[in-house]
């Protein structure tokens, strides 16, 4: 976990400091950096990060990160789904079973996902039910807390 937040840190830092215009181009910047990945993980972290493309006139794109103004927006309507579809949460080991409203799993899980809580591997949404799995380390205290800090409405 830590490396993968350390080479998140990376990229970040590798886009606002040059020109990204590839993949590729960004793979050679990560190898430099020390971090040896393939594109099929850097297109996940690309993706996480939610990096997107710019123009450069017609010259070509360039990858750039999201405003904060518009990362906080983003994450103030993954709050709202969640929040909108959510109505308990239980655990057992080192998963969190989520009851949403019917029909509404499918945004709270894309909601969890979104919200870049570092305790959370993935998620599985069936119709009215949410499994979150979680890291290893993790204990529910943990996931409450991150999951308090993202929605303001949450109560569990």
């Amino acid at each position: 976990m830590r490396e993968r937040q350390q080479r998140l840190k990376a990229i970040r830092k590798i886009i606002r400091e040059h020109r990204i215009d590839s993949q590729e181009a960004l793979l050679g910047h990560l190898e430099q950096a020390g971090f040896r990945v393939t594109q099929a993980t850097l297109s996940r972290d690309l993706k996480l990060l939610k990096v997107g493309k710019q123009a450069i006139g017609n010259d070509g794109y360039f990858y750039s990160l999201p405003s904060e103004e518009m990362r906080r927006e983003r994450e103030r309507s993954y709050s709202i789904d969640f929040a909108r579809g959510y109505v308990s949460i239980d655990f057992t080991g080192p998963l969190a079973i989520i009851r949403t409203l019917n029909g509404h799993a499918d945004s709270v899980a894309i909601a969890i996902d979104n919200l870049n809580i570092e305790a959370v591997l993935g998620t599985v949404a069936g119709d009215d039910t949410v499994f979150v799995a979680l890291r290893e380390d993790i204990d529910r205290d943990t996931f409450i807390k991150d999951l308090r800090e993202r929605v303001p409405d949450f109560e569990d």
